[in-house]
């Protein structure tokens, strides 16, 4: 079982390495640009995913706490980008959000719904700076509106995921799902 985890996870880092490319804002609009910047960038997918999935297996309070969180936390980190305000180590800490969040989903630790929003919020902050470090030309209200929109999309297609885990009866999906996530958040690591 866990030789097929990993190499699905390898084969998913691989099969998404060369979407790096992100869509021109002058040809597509800000908007396209935002939206479609998350979906660009495995690591983001990942995530944003898992931190739906990871708030559903805490209930309805946390699915709603968890994901607006995240979101309000990466719209902070998009402004302090945007004001130019540095913020280090936004690759290393986005990847090991990959990690963090995949390992709690697999480990099942208690969590309170407060504790999850303030780890969530903590690793948007550097996906947020990362989005507005890479905003280009595109108009910064337009392209926010566009990636909150999508990171919104990926948060309640996890929690859509988890429920859906939940249904089995069995957390044990749920806790394979959440080291499939650490292992490609690992991958990206060592790939990059």
């Amino acid at each position: 079982m866990m030789k097929r985890i990993a190499i699905a996870a390898a084969a998913l880092a691989a099969a998404t390495a060369p979407a790096f490319a992100h869509l021109n804002p002058a040809e597509h609009g800000s908007f396209a640009a935002g939206f479609s910047h998350p979906l660009f960038g495995l690591d983001h997918i990942l995530v944003m995913v898992a931190v739906g999935v990871w708030a559903a297996s805490l209930g309805r309070k946390a699915m709603l706490a968890v994901p607006a969180a995240f979101v309000g936390a990466m719209a902070v980190g998009f402004a302090a980008a945007i004001l130019g305000m540095p913020l280090p180590f936004v690759e290393p800490v986005i990847l090991s959000s990959v990690i963090f969040v995949g390992l709690m989903i697999a480990l099942a630790l208690p969590f309170s719904t407060a504790g999850m929003a303030a780890v969530v919020g903590f690793f948007a902050l550097f996906h947020g700076h990362a989005h507005g470090g890479e905003l280009g030309s595109a108009g910064a209200a337009s392209f926010a509106i566009g990636f909150i929109l999508a990171t919104a999309a990926l948060h309640a297609a996890g929690i859509a995921l988890g429920l859906g885990f939940g249904r089995f009866g069995n957390a044990t999906v749920t806790r394979i799902a959440g080291l499939a996530t650490a292992a490609a958040g690992v991958l990206l690591a060592v790939a990059g």
